[in-house]
């Protein structure tokens, strides 16, 4: 499923057309990259956690020379599932 399908979805369920229900999926993605940069947690209740983790640098290996190579520090977005997600895919 990909961004397309989801704003299908969000217009046949709520009955706005599709450019309107697009712009709003659009809109929420935005919103989570927004707060994720600005290292804010995200938290949808019943859905899951959007967080930003902190990679500390390292050194690393070119895997064709074996050659050691610096890695630099990087901030990573993590997701974390709620029990309620959790227990929907199992079921």
């Amino acid at each position: 499923m990909n961004k397309k399908d989801l704003a299908y979805i969000v217009a046949y369920e709520t009955g706005v057309s599709r450019a309107r229900a697009a712009a709003g999926v659009d809109s929420i993605f935005k919103a989570i990259a927004a707060a994720l940069k600005d290292g804010v947690r995200v938290q949808v209740t019943g859905f899951g956690t959007f967080d930003v983790r902190e990679r500390p640098a390292r050194m690393g290996r070119n895997p064709r020379t074996g050659e050691p190579l610096p890695i630099a520090a990087s901030r990573a977005p993590t997701f974390k599932a709620s029990r309620s997600l959790k227990e929907t895919v199992n079921s």
